[in-house]
């Protein structure tokens, strides 16, 4: 971690060791969430069971179908029930749904970090919805995109909670420098966003693919199309970026197509904070 004044505030940056007992505290799912999350993982779910389950939750369940029937999905006839919404969509949506419902829902950061949640959900979401997109383009499974979209950034709060007068210091700084975030992170922490965020996703016991895509979503050598690589080119989306030459050669995608996919994914992005967010 650096002590040179002219790169970071010091004074106020957490000690190594401060920061790794800290970080070691990281913020669980909630209790209810973690057990239905479980529960979407047995081999021998009864998804009459689920929808009891769902339904306990009457915020949750009331948000399912409205994401349900929202654009989002566009489905030709209208979902009425949690029973209908599990056996139209499946459990991997379902879980997807109640996986975004949960974070959103949840995640608190002191008003001292200065940080802006639902600018940080806006864009979550809209890099979830671009993930999707492209992964649906390229054969891969689309729930699993999503949650790693919409995962990608989750070491930005966690950075603001954990530390949010240092936080705060950072930003300063990074305003005052015009500097990139992890370029600020780095300086003043000593680690960045991407790399607490991956640590979260294993904390949670997300897959591995879910993992690498919070812990590289910011490389640019790419040499072959992966998960990761979606959600690399999901968070260029969402701001409005180009991939560099090697992330474009290992997408392998039409141009024509990476429009299409900017365009839903907008779309889709839309609809869900629609529910998500107001």
């Amino acid at each position: 971690m650096t002590t040179d004044a002219s790169l970071a505030p010091a004074d106020s940056a957490p000690s190594a060791a401060e920061a790794l007992r800290r970080l070691r505290d990281l913020p669980s799912l909630p209790d209810a969430v973690g057990e239905l999350l479980t529960l979407m993982q047995r081999e021998d779910l009864d998804t009459r069971q689920l929808a009891e389950r769902l339904a306990l939750d009457q915020a949750v369940a009331a948000r399912i179908l409205r994401l349900a029937n929202s654009s989002f999905y566009g489905l030709s006839a209208r979902v009425t029930s949690l029973q209908q919404a599990i056996t139209v969509l499946g459990v991997h949506s379902i879980r997807t749904l109640v996986t975004a419902i949960a974070l959103t829902g949840s995640l608190r950061v002191p008003e001292a970090a200065g940080f802006d949640l639902r600018v940080f959900w806006r864009h979550s979401l809209a890099a979830a919805a671009a993930a999707r997109a492209l992964a649906l383009r390229q054969r891969q499974n689309p729930d699993s995109a999503f949650t790693a979209g919409l995962l990608h950034d989750i070491g930005v709060p966690v950075l603001a909670t954990s530390f949010p007068a240092e936080y705060a210091a950072m930003e300063a700084w990074r305003r005052a420098h015009a500097s990139e975030q992890r370029a600020a992170e780095q300086a003043c922490f000593g680690f960045d966003h991407a790399a607490v965020g991956a640590a979260l996703a294993g904390h949670w016991h997300f897959p591995p693919l879910i993992q690498e895509a919070a812990a590289r979503h910011h490389d640019d050598d790419w040499q072959e199309r992966s998960p990761a690589l979606t959600v690399h080119l999901a968070n260029l989306l969402a701001h409005g970026l180009e991939p560099a030459p090697p992330a474009w050669q290992a997408l392998n995608l039409e141009r024509a197509a990476w429009q299409e996919s900017a365009a839903q994914s907008a779309r889709d992005c839309q609809a869900m904070c629609q529910v998500l967010l107001n």
